[in-house]
């Protein structure tokens, strides 16, 4: 079984700009309920079909099912267009190295414009990971920052 494990937090500054290329990401949800979702994603040039269970855990849920598979960029395209739920969220990524982790900082756009997040992957929920100081308040367990609740409930109404 595939699962994530990942913490969630604010980004302060703009050091991390310049760490990592950006790469265009847009997806939306084909299905979410009960904390499961199907998420349909084009990062660059390539899509993907994803689908994750509900969080568990501490910290607010770090850990969770998740099935993520490649699939044809038009395929994803088709799906974002015809499939998904609006509105889709849009975002920029840059993958950002730091010792041993790599940071996925998000700058979404959209309707969620203004709103940075980093995400940090690990082994076990129980991991240390030392922050760097562009990093800001954890955010894992609340529910608002998560990108399927960022669909109904955009980072402007808030």
């Amino acid at each position: 079984m595939g699962q994530e494990i990942e913490r969630k937090f604010l980004v302060k500054g703009e050091a991390w700009r310049d760490m990592a290329e950006p790469v265009a990401y847009r997806q939306g949800y084909i299905a979410r309920s009960d904390g499961r979702t199907v998420r349909v994603r084009k990062a660059g040039e390539t899509g993907y079909l994803t689908v994750k269970g509900p969080s568990v855990g501490k910290r607010g849920g770090t850990a969770r099912a998740e099935f993520e598979y490649e699939i044809p960029v038009a395929d994803a395209d088709e799906m974002l267009d015809t499939l998904c739920e609006g509105p889709l969220i849009e975002k920029t990524r840059r993958k950002i190295p730091a010792g041993a982790f790599t940071w996925e900082v998000d700058e979404f756009a959209g309707a969620n414009a203004g709103l940075v997040v980093a995400e940090v992957e690990l082994q076990d929920a129980a991991q240390e990971v030392p922050l760097p100081d562009w990093i800001g308040e954890e955010v894992t367990g609340d529910a608002r920052y998560f990108n399927a609740s960022l669909v109904t409930h955009p980072f402007k109404d808030w």
